[in-house]
């Protein structure tokens, strides 16, 4: 499979994941969450979605995980794809991160 084949597939994921979490999941805690990445094997065999939350990020992604068989099964009737990826969510640590690093950069703009 190609990169933009990938590309393509984990976009698509993207869109509806963002669309069964906000519109589908009943944990009021998902609505709350944001999809930032997929990341899909060439395969198409396994995906690893990045999330944001305002929420208990631990608990969000511990039901996230626990709900990736439902959210799998709606993905499955939603996109054109063979095989529909098994999920693993994981919390993006890189918009913290950047926060942290605005927030030193402030600081020492704040000290000149």
């Amino acid at each position: 499979m190609s990169k933009l084949k990938g590309e393509r597939a984990g976009s698509d994921i993207q869109r509806e994941l963002s669309n069964i979490l906000l519109l589908d999941a009943k944990d009021e805690d998902f609505k709350h969450v944001t999809i930032t990445d997929v990341e899909v094997a060439n395969d198409l065999g396994f995906a690893k979605v990045y999330f944001t939350t305002t929420d208990n990020r631990e608990k969000v992604e511990r039901d996230l995980n626990n709900a990736a068989g439902f959210f799998r099964s709606l993905l499955a009737e939603r996109l054109l794809i063979r095989h529909t990826p098994e999920l693993k969510f994981i919390f993006d640590e890189s918009i913290e991160y950047g926060q942290k690093i605005e927030k030193i950069i402030e600081e020492i703009h704040k000290e000149d």
